[in-house]
């Protein structure tokens, strides 16, 4: 498919300018014609389309867009219809682009799910499972809306966990802004009123290292950045991110914090699709993998193949060890009641509040262990310098 700038005019001879897929010039001609519209110049500007265009929608972009399209259907616009203005409305060119192929595709005849899932990692998994889902049921407009809510919370949650980092992000650069400036401007001044034979050894291990700071603040920045690409590498090693991801859960409170919030996130995920209509292992499948932890999916294998074999969905996760016992007391409540779908919309709601605690919680922990590490460094400062200040004054005297 090919992208058209084209100049035409209207019913009433005024000029409109704009860009158009379409195969050749004949299907340009046609579309535009639909839309009440006459070419008069066309430049073909070539090939398209989303698929080489790579964008991802961001959580925030893809509740808009699924409230955006919930509202124009239920009004009564054709999917279609909306798919258009909505590509019409859109300011940033790559998403513009890529949501101008997926209304040109839908055009042709392809359902809405079939485009999405043609064009991996552009959208959710998540956002395609529930659009399949409600295409499937026929209350796409329905489902529209539950995927809407779902993301603007996923959104509300990831706000308030960057505004609560931001006074522990602060506080690490002023710890480092202090400690910098206390090796390297004030540490010197005292260093040279004391013979370096006359200083202890705190105080002369103090010194080297404010030279070193000082002279030799390249070989610095060259460590810290291999250990940075170091860590980065071995994190995108199976092995060893199967490890780690597996360590954070077991670091006393905070383990439990994050488990916290993987329950939350898993709860939602699984209120969300079960509701939609899709199979359990499906169901499973996908709020796992959306946790981000390779530990919980690895974990989760086990539990899928259980429940292949007819075991209870509420017995098998009891067996990771992952989330907490209320959790999956819960779910077997469900399944005896048959009331799943429901009572996990009712957990998700409970656990995205106990989630938002975790966070503040997991952010409260670190702010005292910064404060204590600057404390420290502090001391161990001023241990080093007190007898260098004693001495020069001894000599003073």
């Amino acid at each position: 498919m090919k992208k058209f700038s084209y100049v035409a005019t209207d019913v009433n001879g005024k000029t409109v300018r704009g860009q158009e897929m379409a195969e050749d010039y004949i299907e340009l001609q046609q579309k535009l014609k639909e839309r009440g519209l006459y070419c008069t110049r066309y430049r073909d500007i070539g090939t398209n389309s989303a698929n080489d265009v790579k964008y991802k929608f961001k959580t925030k972009e893809v509740s808009f867009i699924s409230r955006q399209l919930a509202s124009m259907t239920s009004a009564g616009l054709s999917l279609v219809r909306a798919l258009y203005i909505l590509q019409e409305q859109q300011e940033n060119k790559k998403a513009k682009a890529v949501l101008l192929d997926i209304y040109e595709e839908v055009q042709k005849g392809k359902s809405f799910s079939d485009v999405l899932n043609s064009k991996p990692g552009v959208f959710p998994e998540l956002f395609v499972s529930m659009v399949s889902a409600g295409e499937a049921s026929g209350t796409l407009d329905q489902m529209l809306n539950r995927i809407s809510d779902h993301f603007a919370n996923a959104n509300k949650t990831a706000n308030k966990a960057k505004s609560a980092m931001v006074y522990p992000c602060v506080l690490a650069v002023l710890l480092i802004a202090v400690i910098v400036l206390l090796f390297v401007a004030v540490l010197p001044q005292f260093g040279s009123m004391m013979d370096p034979e006359d200083m202890s050894p705190l105080s002369a291990g103090l010194m080297a290292f404010s030279d070193s700071l000082i002279n030799q603040w390249y070989v610095y920045i060259i460590v810290i950045a291999v250990i940075i690409v170091a860590i980065w590498f071995m994190l995108k090693t199976p092995v060893t991110r199967l490890k780690f991801d597996e360590l954070i859960l077991k670091i006393p409170k905070v383990g439990k914090l994050i488990s916290t919030m993987y329950t939350g996130r898993f709860a939602r995920n699984m209120a969300n699709l079960y509701g939609a209509g899709l199979q359990m292992v499906d169901c499973i499948e996908k709020s796992v993998s959306v946790i981000g932890n390779s530990y919980v999916t690895e974990r989760f294998k086990d539990v899928i193949a259980d429940i292949k074999l007819g075991e209870s969905m509420s017995k098998s996760i009891e067996k990771t060890g992952i989330f907490e016992g209320m959790f999956t007391s819960i779910i077997y409540v469900g399944e005896e009641s048959g009331t799943l779908d429901t009572i996990l919309g009712k957990a998700a709601d409970y656990y995205d509040e106990e989630a938002d605690a975790a966070i503040t919680k997991l952010v409260g922990l670190m702010e005292p262990l910064m404060i204590i590490i600057m404390g420290v460094a502090i001391g161990v400062f001023l241990a080093g310098m007190f007898p260098m200040l004693y001495g020069s004054m001894t000599d003073i005297s």
